[in-house]
C-alpha cells in the first residue's frame, strides 16, 4: 500500500509540476483550455504567478511527500484543491450547470481522492 500510495502521490505531484511549466512557458494557451483569457501583460503575469504558483506548489510538495514518504508535505496541497473545488461547486450554485464544468470538478475529485489516500498510505507524520 505504501509504495501505491507514493507512486501515485508522486504522479500527482508530476503532473501539477509540469502544469506549472505549461503556464510559465505558455500561459495565454494553458488559460485558453481553461476558459481563461490575459487581456494584456498584466493577465500574463498574472497567470503565471498565480495559476503557476497553485501547480507549482501543489507539485513540490506532493512530490516531496512521495519522495520522502511523509504525509505531512500533503495538507497543503489537500487543502489547497479543496478550497479550489469548493469554489467550482459555488459557482456551480450561483451561475448553474453547464457541461464544460464537469470535467475539472471531476479532476479535483480524482486528485483530492488520490492524496487524501496517499496521505494515509505514506509515512511519517
Amino acid at each position: 500500500m505504501r509504495r501505491i500510495s507514493r507512486v501515485m502521490v508522486g504522479l500527482v505531484g508530476l503532473l501539477a509540476v509540469l502544469g506549472a511549466v505549461q503556464v510559465w512557458v505558455a500561459p495565454a494557451a494553458f488559460a485558453g483550455r481553461l476558459g481563461l483569457s490575459a487581456a494584456d501583460s498584466l493577465g500574463l503575469a498574472t497567470l503565471r504567478a498565480d495559476l503557476g504558483g497553485f501547480f507549482g506548489v501543489a507539485g513540490a510538495l506532493a512530490l516531496a511527500a512521495a519522495l520522502r514518504d511523509r504525509r505531512s508535505l500533503l495538507i497543503a496541497p489537500l487543502i489547497a484543491l479543496a478550497i479550489a473545488l469548493v469554489g467550482r461547486l459555488v459557482t456551480l450554485a450561483i451561475a448553474g450547470y453547464s457541461p464544460n464544468m464537469l470535467a475539472p470538478i471531476i479532476v479535483e475529485a480524482v486528485l483530492l481522492a488520490i492524496l487524501a489516500l496517499g496521505r494515509r498510505g505514506l509515512g511519517h507524520s
